[in-house]
């Protein structure tokens, strides 16, 4: 009997970890989702480039999986108007599709960037052994500075 029981107790155990493992994943993809748009606007504003190149700096830092999920992405930031797409001047048999921020898109990056620090420092001290106490008084003077 008694080996039977570890076995339960085991396999529970490695399914709490696998659904741990699972969740901790679930967050890192939604975490994503909430930023990776702003991190096309940030990649755009230092200079306009094309969806391969965009896709190649968002792969490397871990932020998108593949080239695959860029298009989208692009399509629904251009219906918004916050980039625009334009060709490639050159001659080549295939040209590239560029993109660049728009006049909206730098305001809505600004607004995104006004809000960052203080979202993500917050953040930090609620997960970290910060004293909460002297942190809520900063946060609270950079809130009502805005």
């Amino acid at each position: 009997m008694r080996a039977a029981s570890d076995t339960r107790t085991s396999c529970g155990y490695r399914a709490m970890q696998l659904m741990l493992l699972y969740m901790t994943k679930d967050v890192g993809a939604q975490l994503r989702k909430g930023v990776v748009e702003y991190c096309v606007l940030g990649l755009l504003q230092r200079e306009p480039a094309y969806g391969w190149k965009i896709s190649e700096e968002l792969v490397s830092l871990g932020l998108i999986g593949s080239i695959g999920t860029l298009y989208p992405l692009l399509a629904r930031l251009r219906e918004q108007r916050l980039i625009v797409a334009h060709a490639d001047d050159t001659e080549s048999a295939r040209p590239r599709k560029y993109y660049t921020l728009t006049p909206d898109g730098q305001d809505e990056l600004q607004q995104f960037r006004d809000q960052w620090l203080p979202f993500s420092t917050a953040v930090t001290t609620v997960i970290t052994d910060t004293d909460l106490t002297e942190t809520r008084t900063d946060a609270t003077a950079t809130v009502v500075q805005d």
